[in-house]
């Protein structure tokens, strides 16, 4: 069975494989953007110059799109930052895994502290001879990553739209009717559970079929046929799932903040 590696401190769990494949998939962002934009050519650009001139492109379009430009200009950082970052983390956990195995709860240790979740995990099954820790996954594929990136979209919008837009805001809470107030408050936290499970459920229903698809090759030479045309299959169109996903993920942030910041009069224009 698979778990978690986490560990404790000050009465907070962190989970470790998370923790790393934020930090990785920061870094591959961070290459890219920078090899991007080494060496920027007007007469002969590179592919990645090209790839990032695209991008940046296609998430002006997305912006005016939603918003007027002049306002939306200020977001060009965001949104790429937010396509880019997803999109890889989607896709970290396609090409592999790594797995360790624990054999003894006594050895469940990590920098000098104890990985609770393999002792846990000893606990309830008393007959369980190894607790595998999966380190390798897509960090979209945690909840916790991507309610805490939809959090940050439902901060930023309802901070814009109490100071950019303080009267609209507040107004559009009572519209069409006063007694609509409690439905309005409903929505907007409707807004921030769907942004960050839609991610969620997706890229982590993609890695469980993943695993399943690896289990066939305990099935002999024609469940290792079948695992292997099952996942090269499934990892093309999940590139493709990462890809909406990432995209989706995006323009409901710059739909979200243009709703706060735009008046209700804006909108009908």
């Amino acid at each position: 069975m698979h778990t978690s590696p986490i560990i404790e401190l000050g009465g907070i769990k962190f989970d470790l494989s998370t923790i790393l494949m934020l930090i990785v998939t920061s870094v591959i962002v961070f290459v890219i953007a920078k090899l991007a934009t080494r060496n920027l050519s007007v007469e002969n650009p590179g592919k990645l110059q090209n790839f990032m001139e695209w991008t940046v492109e296609f998430v002006q379009n997305l912006i005016s799109s939603t918003m007027d430009w002049k306002k939306g200009k200020h977001f060009l950082s965001l949104g790429l930052t937010f396509i880019m970052f997803i999109f890889v983390g989607n896709l970290l956990g396609l090409p592999f895994g790594i797995v360790t195995g624990v054999h003894d709860p006594e050895h469940a240790h990590i920098f000098g502290k104890e990985i609770v979740s393999v002792t846990e995990e000893f606990a309830k099954h008393p007959d369980v001879e190894e607790v595998e820790l999966a380190w390798w996954k897509s960090p979209t594929a945690d909840a916790s990553v991507t309610m805490g990136l939809a959090f940050i979209v439902f901060f930023l919008s309802h901070f814009l739209g109490m100071t950019r837009n303080t009267k609209s805001y507040f107004k559009h809470y009572f519209q069409p009717y006063w007694f609509f107030f409690p439905i309005n408050v409903i929505e907007q936290f409707a807004k921030l559970l769907t942004q960050g499970m839609r991610l969620f459920g997706n890229i982590f229903a993609g890695e469980v079929l993943i695993s399943v698809l690896l289990k066939l090759t305990a099935l002999g030479v024609g469940g290792y046929i079948a695992s292997a045309l099952g996942l090269i299959v499934w990892q093309g169109f999940s590139i493709f799932v990462g890809a909406i996903q990432a995209f989706v993920f995006t323009i409901l942030t710059m739909v979200y903040i243009s709703q706060m910041i735009e008046s209700h009069d804006e909108h009908e224009h």
